[in-house]
Parts: C-alpha cells; structure tokens; sequence
C-alpha cells in the first residue's frame, strides 16, 4: 500500500503493470541510496567550491570555512524557508496584478466581494471612490507594500498583527518589513561566510515568516476574496473517480485560481459546451488539480463543469493514468518533471500557463496575462477538444470512487454559521465541549508513511478528543478524499464536538483551502484571540504539518513559531545532526516567542502532545 486512499493504490497498480516510473517507486530507490548519516541532519553544505563539506561530530567538527554544525544545520534551514518566502510573494504579486487588470475591466473576472474591497481599501487609508478606483489603488499599494524595506515594519504586520505580538518581536528584533527587502537581506546573510551564529540565523527564519505570512499571505488571501468571492460553505467532489472519460476534462493544476478561474467561466458558456459535443463528448468540465483546485473548490460552486478536485500532488500521476485527461494546465508549483511519459502513455496535452514552468515533454506555452486570460482559455479548452478527438473511444479507468464533501470554510464563514459573532464558539471552547483548535496545515509526503496516512491518522486522534481541527494545503485534500469535511464524520468525532457539529450542520474538520491560507487562518486566530483579550499564544490552539514536503512548509512554520503557536512537523526536519538547534527549536524558543517545534510520526502521541499543550493552556486561563 502506497497511499492512505483506495483509488491512488488502484492506478499504483495499473501503472506498475504499464511498467511506468512513478513517486512511490521513486521514493523507494531513493530510500537505498539516501544520505542518513549527514544530509538528513542537516550536517552538510554545497554552496562553495571548497565543499561539499560535512560535519562529524567529534571528527570533523567545522567546514572548511569555519561554520559549525549548528549554524550549518539552521542556515540550511533558513535557506529552505527562502523559497516558501520567495514562491508565496510570487503568487501574492500575481494576485495584485490580476486585481489591477480587473480594475481596468481588462479581465473576465469581476469584483465578488465588494464590502471587502471597501473595508480593505479603508484599512489601507485609500480615499473614497468606486469599486474600480478602490480596486486599482488597493493593487498599486499591495505592490507598493512587497517592496517596502526592512527599516521599519511592514504595512501589513503594522494593520493586522496584534499590539501583544508586535511588542514581542519588536524586542526580538524580528519586527518584519516588506517581503522583497526581508528575502533580500535573508538570502544575503545565509551566504557562505557571513552569518554563521545559529541563534541570529533562526531568528532570520522566524523575521521572514513573520514577513511572508503578513506582507504576503494575508494580502494575497484577501485580494483574491475581493476577485472571486470570500469563502461560504457549499459541496464538491473529491477523488480520481470524479474524472468521466465521456467529457471533455481539462485540469488546472498548482497552486494559482486565475487561469483555473478563466476556464470555469469560458466552459460554461454555451457555446463550448456545444464544441465539445460536436466532437463526440457529453460536455466540458472543468476538474481541480491539488492546490489550484482548493483554490477553486473554495469560491466556486460545483456543478456540471466545474466538479471539484481530484486530490493532492502526489494523486497527480495517478490522475493522468486515468486515460481520461484531455489537458493538464500547469501554473505554478508542483508539477512533477515526470508528466511528460504519462502524456505520451495517456494522450493528455501538457501546457504550462507560467513561465516558470517547464517540464520534459511539453510543446505549448501560454503564459498566464491578466488582459489575455478569457482568450488563453478558450484556447486551452479548444487544444483538449483536439485531444479528447484523439483519444476519443481508447481504453480509460471507470468506475473510481468519488465523495461529496463540504469546503468554502472561512473567518467570515465560521462567523456566519455561529450567528455572527465569535461568542458561541468560545463559550464552548470555555465550557471544555470543544477543547480548543488545531489547525492542520500540511504537505503531502512519503517520508513517514504511505500518502495521507498520518494526516488522515492525526486528523481523526485529533477530532476524537473534541478538539476541532482547520484544514489547508494537501492535507486538506487527504482530509476530503477520507471523508472526514462531511457532516457524517461527525460521528467519529469526541462526544462534546459531535453535539456542536450537529448544531452547527458543520464537520468535524472544516476546510479553509490551500497553504496560501496560512495568513487567512492567523487573522481568525488574531480574531479569537482579541475576543478573549488575550494574546495568541495563550491561545488553547496548535498547528499541525503531519506530511509536511517542501519549501512554502518551512516558511510557514518559522511564522506559526513566531505567531506563538506550538507547531507539530513530521518527518522530522534535517536538524537533528546539531542538539543545540534541536533545542533551541523545540524548547528554548518558547520562552521568546511563546511558540515551538514538536515532532513525531504516531497520531496517537501527536495527538496526545497537542492534547496536553491545549490542556496547560486551557489551564493557564482559567477553563
């Protein structure tokens, strides 16, 4: 078994008897050859040419420049958390720019959320005018604010951050800027042979998650409420099974809504319906891939063109193997470079939609432009068209399983489901019925099991123990595909949560989208938190990575840290060659900034060490 889900074991098998190569047969040769005794401890370093060096405590206790294992260990810590920093302004900087465009009527998409556009515009101190005008002034001063330097705080953590938390950075000196200007100075000091301290290193991890969760997160997340619609509630289909081979099934597929967007609104015109008929289909549908999916699945509502998600990014092979992919439509990330032998085993078109992406096998380009996107959509359902004639009537899966599951879940949603206000929750919260909040965030990943296992596994200890959990990023997929964003699972739940999820009409697990909502799940606990009139570290909270892979992870969790959060991460991260950074991680760094690290691989005890943390603050406040 390779994964936690029955329908990605299914295609495991169908592409194991096709002889292909894919991630779980992948992962396993890498297992026989992977560096243990070094590089998973992060003891070892390539970035000049008196390298590579490695660290061997008691042998070989420096580089050859003079850095020790600690400082080794967190600079490649830090260095990792740089790209989550660097791709997450990326997407933030597309947003503003699609926003302008829309301002100037130059895209197919509109303004869904006008009361927002206005609060944010008053928050940003734009002056009064219409909905286009506020529009393009919010988008220049998004823009204005990635730039901002490091001399001062940044525009967002100065409007959004709580006085409590500022005051405490401001003392470590981690008070961030703008993001540009934080990742400029971050990439700066982790060259070779200029700050080689492990203690200023980590707290230039905790400075740019601060800055990326504040001056790009949070601005990203709201700019794309006002664009398609702030979060409400509503159902969708999850799983390969969702993928009919009678359709036309076109696939936007990474970790941005724009193009995605686009599509859904060309497909249900008409008049395309009709040119995917005339070519022998039933129709177009419009069908999510990993995190531009949720981003999809969160504003949109399911229909006959736009279904859903398939699954999370290792499901992304497995879904081609279908044979009933017409086209994959990659922004960026998470397109794996392997795709191009399942296009040409599978008959799908790859066409990247970023020119950030490229990958062995593909031909077209169409390079996502805000002013161009409505004509860059039609012609990507055009170009599936012409492969759904090709592969029209060729052997293809039928038959997976699908589920339908509720999404759309956010701040202004809790609020609305609780009558709006916070009240209901936290007098729950204070009555022990529900023991307090965690907040899953995660990747999905190989390394400490089959896919999905542990985030499906933690998930459920979670929940069991009448603690609520929030889900985004590919464990929110692992979370839907299982079952547990439906109302029924309720029934799996702790006595206390079940009765307030039959209250409610909610699940047990509510699904608040993509990683990008890291900084839309910090308001809402910036919300409880001043309700309460406490600080967010008091907060009977924590956050979960229980699969955590790759970059943005990182990035996110120095931010939880920072935020005050205690923060769970398996598999363990490449630290464990330096004790003392393993200490300062999940031990001394508490008393800075009331968050820490945890680790380990069972759901029962990380569970029960989430459990315990959430009792000794429910403790501390008197409940």
């Amino acid at each position: 078994m390779i994964s936690h889900h029955e329908t990605v074991n299914a295609m495991y098998e169908r592409i194991r008897a096709a002889g292909l190569t894919n991630v779980a047969d992948r992962f396993a040769d890498q297992e026989k050859v992977r560096c243990k005794q070094f590089c998973m401890r992060g003891l070892s370093c390539q970035l000049c040419s008196n390298g590579p060096c490695r660290v061997v405590p008691g042998k070989v206790e420096r580089g050859a420049c003079g850095i020790d294992g600690a400082a080794m260990v967190m600079r490649n810590m830090v260095h990792r958390a740089k790209f989550g920093a660097a791709a997450y302004t990326y997407h933030c900087k597309e947003a503003a720019r699609t926003l302008k465009a829309t301002a100037a009527g130059k895209t197919p998409y509109g303004i869904r959320d006008e009361a927002k556009l206005h609060l944010f515009a008053d928050q940003l101190g734009v002056p009064a005018g219409s909905a286009s005008e506020r529009a393009a002034a919010v988008a220049d001063a998004v823009l204005a604010a990635l730039h901002e330097g490091t001399d001062r705080p940044g525009t967002f953590v100065e409007k959004f951050a709580p006085e409590s938390r500022k005051k405490v950075w401001r003392e470590l000196g981690i008070l961030p800027g703008g993001p540009l200007h934080e990742l400029l100075e971050t990439t700066t000091r982790t060259m070779t042979s200029i700050d080689g301290h492990y203690v200023t290193l980590a707290k230039a991890g905790l400075r740019l998650g601060l800055a990326t969760v504040y001056g790009a997160l949070v601005p990203l997340e709201i700019v794309q409420d006002i664009l398609f619609g702030t979060p409400q509630p509503h159902e969708a289909e999850v799983d390969l099974g969702i993928l009919d081979p009678d359709y036309v099934n076109v696939l936007p597929h990474g970790h941005k809504p724009f193009v995605g967007a686009a599509l859904i609104e060309v497909a249900r015109r008409p008049e395309i319906q009709e040119l995917a008929r005339a070519a022998g289909a039933r129709g177009v549908r419009i069908i999510g891939s990993i995190e531009t999916g949720q981003e999809l699945m969160q504003r949109f509502a399911a229909d006959d063109v736009f279904r859903g998600l398939t699954g999370n990014w290792i499901t992304q092979e497995y879904a081609l193997a279908t044979g009933a992919v017409d086209l994959l439509a990659m922004d960026m990330n998470c397109s794996l470079p392997s795709l191009g032998l399942y296009a040409e085993k599978y008959g799908v078109t790859l066409v990247p939609v970023s020119p950030l992406v490229n990958l062995p096998g593909t031909a077209d380009h169409l390079d996502y432009e805000p002013e161009k996107v409505e004509e860059q959509a039609r012609r990507l359902i055009e170009m599936a068209v012409d492969n759904f004639r090709r592969r029209k009537g060729r052997e293809a899966v039928r038959g997976l399983r699908s589920i339908r599951v509720l999404t759309g879940f956010s701040t202004e949603a809790v609020l609305q489901a609780l009558g709006g206000s916070l009240d209901p929750l936290l007098e729950v919260i204070k009555k022990g019925t529900i023991k307090g909040v965690v907040v899953l965030v995660s990747c999905t990943s190989l390394g400490n099991g089959p896919q999905d296992a542990l985030n499906v596994g933690v998930a459920r200890e979670l929940i069991r123990r009448d603690l609520l959990v929030l889900s985004a990023g590919c464990g929110n997929a692992a979370c839907q595909v299982a079952g547990l964003t439906t109302r029924e699972a309720a029934q799996a739940a702790g006595p206390g949560l079940r009765a307030v999820c039959r209250q409610l009409g909610v699940p047990p697990v509510l699904s608040f989208g993509t990683c990008a909502d890291t900084g839309r799940l910090i308001l809402l606990a910036t919300a409880v938190a001043g309700a309460l009139g406490i600080d967010p570290s008091q907060l009977p909270a924590a956050v979960t990575a229980p699969e955590y892979l790759e970059q943005k992870a990182v990035v996110d969790a120095f931010g939880a840290v920072a935020f005050g959060l205690y923060t769970h991460v398996s598999p363990t991260p490449p630290v464990t060659g330096s004790p003392e950074v393993v200490k300062l991680l999940t031990e001394d760094v508490e008393q800075l900034t009331g968050g820490k690290l945890a680790v380990g691989d069972d759901p029962v005890a990380v569970a029960e060490g989430i459990a315990a943390h959430i009792d000794k603050k429910r403790v501390a406040l008197g409940i």
